[in-house]
């Protein structure tokens, strides 16, 4: 194939005429934009380098070194999106590949975290579902340490035969959670990170592929316990607040908005990618409707639909016989598709906060998305001080020292977890005015 040629029939027409890298301010771009970036200028340099752009998905290591860097930030800070995400969604494209996709394409870093989580699976007997969360957790650290320390090897810094000196290999791992100290919010994420990453390293030792585990004693350098926790920290919405923010929505969309971040927990980047997809609505009489996450702050998960789902169904009601829609329940108003970003889901809040007149500070803090979830967390964590306060005649009557007593060894999980949804569902439908 011709280098500097994309030509074949399903290659999307160019929009703009730029001529190389140089050329593009890409945190400008809207999401159509980088799509017409990335054929114009990035598909012909992987020609150039014998790769096929329809084919195989450039590494975060080849965009780096051939200064499409500011592709990648992009990408993350200003459209939400992962470099997966914006070739599967938005260049609409399947990348030749097995497997996990992991940050790196260094197979030997490959080979050392898949092997320690066969090891976890198969001799620590984890469930799947925790090798998943676990898996999650080294690719964050991966994308970090890659972006920091521009390499996609992992393994060679620590190695026993390696000539590297031990500081470096402590110096880059030290740099890598420096960088997610900063780009998370929660403590006790950044503590599951590190104590994932420090297994790993550990099981390197033991294995003999590694001289140091340079991540050992690395919590003693960072204060985590008092981290910005989104559910413990950020100042609680009120149930009168909720009440006024879901007054002035107007509209659906808006109301749709303010039950993902109050009545469902959810986070502003989980609202602003929401998809009918996601939702599980068609349950037995005794299970409740839930929305599923492949990917989510601490691993994959599911979150109960305990409220609101007359809404949610009459949004996807609106949408259903749209012949072009793409399955976001917030689609972007944007010719790009996609969803909003999280940020117009802050702004929108922003916005609800002043139609509602919610005071300008909350607890010291000006009213933020987060504060709904602190909501949801509140009223659901005082659904176990009612659920406790009513087994107090039970344990009474049955000469128990106390109420946890019967809630741990009398009551059912299933039973337990049915009181506090009945009593959570009470406390949303107070703050949503439903009789």
């Amino acid at each position: 194939m011709e280098a500097n040629t994309v030509s074949d029939a399903t290659t999307p027409e160019i929009d703009r005429d730029w001529e190389d890298v140089d050329d593009i301010s890409w945190t400008l771009l809207e999401l159509a934009e980088l799509v017409d970036a990335y054929w114009a200028v990035v598909a012909p340099a992987m020609e150039t380098d014998g790769l096929d752009p329809k084919r195989e998905k450039p590494t975060h290591s080849w965009l780096r070194d051939h200064g499409f860097r500011p592709l990648l930030y992009a990408l993350r800070e200003y459209h939400d999106r992962t470099l997966a995400e914006f070739w599967r969604e938005d260049l609409e494209l399947d990348a030749v590949e097995s497997g996990y996709d992991w940050a790196t394409n260094h197979e030997r870093t490959i080979e050392a975290l898949e092997s320690f989580l066969t090891s976890r699976r198969e001799r620590k007997g984890l469930a799947d579902s925790s090798i998943d969360t676990l898996r999650y957790r080294l690719n964050r650290y991966v994308v970090a340490y890659c972006e920091e320390n521009d390499t996609d090897d992992l393994v060679t810094p620590v190695a026993r035969d390696g000539d590297i000196p031990a500081y470096k290999a402590v110096d880059a791992c030290w740099a890598a959670f420096d960088r997610l100290h900063a780009d998370l919010d929660g403590g006790q994420t950044k503590r599951r990170i590190h104590l994932a990453v420090s297994n790993w390293y550990a099981h390197l030792v033991r294995r003999k592929w590694a001289a140091v585990n340079p991540a050992d004693g690395l919590d003693d350098e960072f204060d985590w316990s008092n981290g910005n926790d989104d559910d413990t920290d950020t100042p609680c919405l009120a149930t009168e607040h909720v009440r006024a923010l879901y007054k002035a929505a107007d509209d659906q969309e808006d109301r749709l908005l303010v039950l993902a971040l109050c009545a469902w927990g959810l986070r502003p980047n989980e609202v602003a990618s929401l998809r009918a997809r996601q939702f599980v609505l068609d349950v037995s009489t005794d299970e409740i409707p839930y929305i599923t996450f492949e990917e989510r702050k601490n691993g994959p998960g599911e979150v109960s639909l305990l409220y609101g789902k007359e809404v949610l169904e009459d949004r996807l009601a609106m949408f259903a016989d749209s012949e072009d829609w793409d399955g976001y329940l917030f689609p972007s108003p944007h010719a790009s598709g996609g969803s909003i970003s999280r940020w117009t889901v802050w702004n929108r809040f922003t916005q609800l906060a002043e139609q509602a007149s919610l005071p300008d500070e909350i607890g010291g803090v000006s009213p933020s998305p987060k504060m709904g979830r602190r909501f949801w967390y509140d009223a659901y964590s005082s659904s176990l001080d009612v659920v406790l306060g009513s087994l107090d005649e039970i344990a009474a009557e049955q000469g128990s020292a106390s109420a946890d007593v019967v809630l741990q060894n009398y009551l059912s999980d299933s039973r337990a977890r049915k009181l506090r949804r009945e009593y959570m569902r009470d406390q949303l439908a107070v703050a949503f005015e439903e009789d």
